[in-house]
């Protein structure tokens, strides 16, 4: 009962926030944010007396499950971004900046970590600047794409920042994979050439053979059905199997053979919409279906949110640190990037503030990182909860301010909001 209790609140909670943010014209996802830090263990959760809101962050991971799933679907959704007529007009663009801009990302907090580490090495170690740096690399995938639904965001900047986000996941597995195992070898001195190369590389690959598998048997399996309503069920129940099977892992001798769910669902949406002529109205579908999860997801992250740690003065400064480096490094790349492919000066100067927002993906890289030990995972864990709660929050505000910026967003029609408006009175 207290499962669906919660559940209930939270997509209750997150709703009613976004009619107030809406005065102000704010995106839904920094609404469903506020509303899950409310309803989490620092305010409501703290009160409740573990019968209203999520008491303990305990609890909150308790409905991990709820946020895998919508990763799933948003990785889906993402992944219909990879449409071959789409590509061949920005294909080679998205390709180049994506690497980029997550590669100069990493290198620049690098830098900057690595000097501060030179300052203070009793604060920050090598090993813990390196898997930081790394970690710079990722983007989050599902503030961006709601704040592009909820806005119709179109245009030559939305039509090259959805790959690109789809994209920096798999650069960033890569990195992170590299930079984490010379991590290790500093802190062990036992060097694995298997964790550093092969392994980032074999997860990549199975991810993609699994994801294209699903698709071509989700689209085979979509030809028995006639009803739109039975094929809206069969794709959602296909995405929730893909999230399931790439959860399975495996050691063959000293390589271990998983899966990324994301890049596996995105791959599933890719190899979906461009062999099924009922995609598009499918897909289209499916996203209506996923909002009230996708609404779940961003309070429960919400309310995953450590605000602990900003009592911890030192680790603030590190955080501000990689924040802005972090920031500087995903903007003068994508413009670098971006203005050396031959793209618009639109989206030269607004690409690289709607890649800024950072979660899950740097969550999960997170857990990874423990395997440096107690104190050097736990300290780069809060510097990402640091870094995570000011991005997520911030973020979203920026892509759609860059949204505006560069056309992709405009004003609602004068006979539109007249028309709604008297529908709204009768």
């Amino acid at each position: 009962m207290a499962i669906l209790l919660n559940v209930a609140l939270a997509l209750l909670a997150g709703l009613m926030m976004t009619r107030l943010f809406k005065k102000w014209n704010l995106p839904d996802v920094t609404a469903f944010l506020i509303s899950g830090i409310l309803i989490g263990p620092f305010v409501i959760g703290r009160i409740g007396g573990g019968y209203l809101g999520l008491s303990t962050y305990e609890e909150v991971a308790r409905y991990d499950l709820v946020n895998e799933v919508a990763m799933g679907f948003i990785a889906f959704s993402i992944g219909s971004e990879f449409r071959l007529s789409a590509l061949k007009k920005t294909g080679k663009q998205a390709f180049v900046i994506g690497i980029i801009q997550a590669v100069l990302a990493t290198v620049l907090v690098d830098i900057t970590l690595y000097i501060f580490h030179r300052i203070r090495p009793d604060l920050l170690s090598l090993p813990s600047a390196i898997t930081l740096g790394a970690i710079a690399s990722a983007t989050a995938p599902a503030a961006t794409l709601m704040v592009v639904r909820q806005f119709k965001a179109k245009g030559e900047l939305t039509d090259l920042l959805l790959p690109i986000v789809a994209l920096d996941d798999a650069v960033g597995l890569i990195l992170f994979a590299v930079s984490f195992g010379i991590a290790k070898v500093m802190v062990s001195g036992q060097i694995s050439i298997a964790s550093i190369i092969f392994d980032p590389l074999i997860e990549i690959v199975c991810s993609l053979l699994l994801g294209t598998v699903c698709g071509y048997v989700l689209t085979q399996i979509e030809k028995l059905f006639h009803s739109n309503t039975n094929r809206l069920s069969m794709t959602i129940a296909f995405v929730i199997l893909t999230v399931a099977v790439a959860k399975l892992h495996f050691t063959v001798g000293p390589v271990t053979i998983g899966f990324s769910s994301l890049l596996t669902c995105m791959m599933l949406g890719t190899i979906f919409c461009n062999i099924c002529p009922l995609s598009e109205e499918i897909m289209e579908r499916a996203d209506k279906w996923s909002r009230p999860l996708l609404a779940c997801f961003f309070v429960l992250s919400g309310a995953a949110l450590r605000l602990e740690v900003f009592k911890e003065g030192m680790l603030i400064m590190i955080g501000v640190i990689y924040i802005l480096s972090r920031s500087i490094g995903k903007y003068a790349g994508a413009y670098v990037s971006s203005k050396a492919v031959g793209c618009s000066k639109k989206v030269v100067h607004n690409l690289g503030i709607t890649l800024l927002p950072q979660a899950g993906v740097a969550l999960g890289m997170c857990v990874s990182a423990q395997a440096l030990g107690e104190a050097e995972g736990t300290l780069i864990r809060n510097i990402i909860l640091f870094s995570v709660l000011i991005y997520e929050l911030v973020g979203p505000l920026l892509t759609r301010e860059a949204l505006i910026r560069s056309g992709d967003i405009t004003e609602m029609p004068v006979e539109v909001k007249e028309r709604r408006q008297r529908k709204l009175n009768g």
